[in-house]
């Protein structure tokens, strides 16, 4: 099945194709329409997809200077096009996206910009109570272009809040037929993406800069401005969703300067990111620099690059993270291979100092389930983790999978990772690998020189190494096969761990095959099924 068939609407008899919507387009300066009630349709006359809703649907809106300004409803979809949201149109007003019957979808032309972003040392004050983007149960927030991101700014908050019966979807407009005129399907890199950028506290900044509250770092891909001295700053909060088809890049800045699926620029713990799934996106699934925000139930399938990406000093915490790589077929019939690490674990991008050490975040209930191919995306090896930068952590429960491989290890620990791998545990955890440790099997430098990869990931025989042939996941692939008879070490309960974040367990890896009645069980098992299908 193609994967524009994992989010396709098919049309009615009757309906009309919305021709002038199809594809990438090019984003240029534009000045918001000053009038009340902009009228934002595509200027054709075919402006409609031809649905069964009612024509007095009312479509999202906001308080600009000028008055209201809102979307246009064509009988089926919400268009905003670039006089509604642009690169070039900050909202500062609140605006709600509603669920729109009959698989209606909210279409963008352009980037969506939530809050006043600016640089601190050329006068700018961020909002202390910014506007607020709501994203209700069910609704579709599609998006026409590689340019096109969701950017919320400090001060400002997102509260895109599924539920489990209707999760929300941010994902590409190629995803839909009818906004598919070149009929090339949905593929990473369709749009740029959600960054959120907090007043969290990131190493990309020094102490003067912070306490002077001249904090204002570049983001990626597409420049705006994060950091600050507040690691419990809220961001607001994305739960029960799915970010499917984004990011981008390379950008203005060349390799590296890239757009992720989600981007946690110095977000802080008051902000909140749960049941997530992310799958195909161009880059990282979540990128954190910096901050202290922290993600549990989260799904990241078939992205090219890294699933999860920590720098700058992150300093949150993670539960139920569960990764796969895999292959998609693109529209012409070609199978590519996705994915890089699971984890890239960077410790400093800045320098450190006493307000900011190395990342160093506490972790668990990890699967990584790898291959042994080489993502599309740069011709690397799909692996398990790569430590990096003086990174620190404390890992519990981590189940790894590479099986069959004459290309791929499981774990790399760069000349920079050894610095301080001293400081990174593995706890209650297995390795069942077909190849375990890229470039030697001991540690070069550091305070490791010459211990053995082997008895650090073991850590005096908390952890065990298995290898590639042994039963440590259930029938369905994803779930841990509880009742193995190859792993001989038990999982951690936790209970030595923050009880206000992490739950008790008494499995290793991300999902038991015990819990089938579960949320998180059925979570996971949508997304393995969905990402199944390209």
């Amino acid at each position: 099945m193609k994967l524009s068939d994992l989010f396709k609407v098919s049309l009615v008899a009757s309906a009309v194709t919305l021709a002038a919507c199809g594809g990438d387009i090019e984003i240029t300066p534009t000045v918001n329409d000053n009038s009340t009630n902009t009228d934002n349709s595509v200027n054709n006359s075919n402006n409609t997809s031809g649905g069964d809703n009612s024509d007095d649907f009312e479509c999202a809106s906001y308080e600009s200077d000028s008055g209201t300004v809102q979307g246009v409803f064509d009988g089926r979809d919400c268009i905003y096009n670039d006089s509604f949201a642009s690169k070039t149109i900050e909202i500062t007003s609140n605006i709600t996206f509603s669920e729109i019957p009959d698989n209606g979808v909210h279409l963008f032309e352009q980037a969506l910009l939530i809050g006043e972003d600016g640089n601190t040392t050329e006068g700018f004050e961020i909002p202390a109570n910014g506007p607020t983007l709501t994203v209700e149960p069910g609704a579709t927030l599609a998006f026409q272009s590689g340019e096109a991101i969701i950017r919320i700014a400090r001060g400002a908050k997102i509260q895109a809040n599924g539920t489990e019966e209707k999760p929300i979807t941010f994902t590409s407009a190629n995803a839909f037929d009818r906004f598919d005129s070149a009929g090339e399907g949905a593929r990473y890199a369709d749009w740029g993406g959600i960054i959120i950028n907090g007043n969290g506290i990131t190493d990309q900044c020094t102490d003067a800069e912070r306490d002077a509250s001249t904090c204002n770092v570049a983001s990626e891909g597409i420049t705006s401005y994060f950091g600050g001295d507040d690691n419990t700053d809220s961001s607001g909060s994305i739960k029960w969703a799915k970010i499917w088809y984004a990011g981008s890049g390379p950008k203005v800045g060349g390799e590296g300067d890239d757009l992720n699926s989600l981007t946690l620029n110095a977000v802080g713990s008051g902000s909140e990111f749960e049941y997530l799934h992310i799958h195909q996106g161009f880059d990282d699934g979540i990128e954190f620099f910096g901050g202290a925000a922290t993600i549990k139930h989260i799904v990241v399938t078939d992205t090219q690059d890294d699933s999860f990406d920590f720098d700058a000093g992150w300093q949150g915490a993670g539960q139920f993270l569960y990764v796969q790589h895999g292959t998609v077929t693109l529209n012409d019939g070609t199978v590519v291979n996705m994915g890089n690490n699971g984890f890239e674990s960077d410790g400093v991008k800045g320098e450190s100092s006493p307000q900011v050490g190395p990342s160093n975040p506490t972790l668990a209930n990890i699967t990584i389930v790898t291959t042994d191919g080489n993502s599309v995306r740069d011709d690397d090896p799909s692996q398990a983790y790569k430590f990096d930068d003086e990174f620190n952590a404390s890992i519990y429960n981590a189940l790894l999978v590479k099986k069959n491989a004459v290309n791929s290890s499981c774990i790399q620990v760069t000349s920079d990772g050894e610095k301080q791998a001293d400081n990174i545990m593995f706890n209650n955890s297995v390795m069942a690998c077909s190849s375990n440790f890229t470039d030697t099997d001991t540690f070069a430098a550091g305070p490791l020189a010459g211990q053995t990869k082997a008895s650090w990931f073991e850590n005096s025989g908390s952890s065990e190494i298995l290898t590639d042939d042994v039963s440590v996941l259930a029938e369905n692939g994803f779930a841990t096969n509880t009742a193995s008879a190859d792993v001989s070490i038990n999982a951690n309960d936790l209970s030595g761990l923050d009880s206000s974040f992490f739950e008790s367990v008494d499995y290793i890896g991300a999902v038991s095959d015990q819990d089938t009645s579960s949320s998180w069980y059925k979570w996971v098992e949508t997304a393995v099924n969905a990402a199944a299908q390209d």
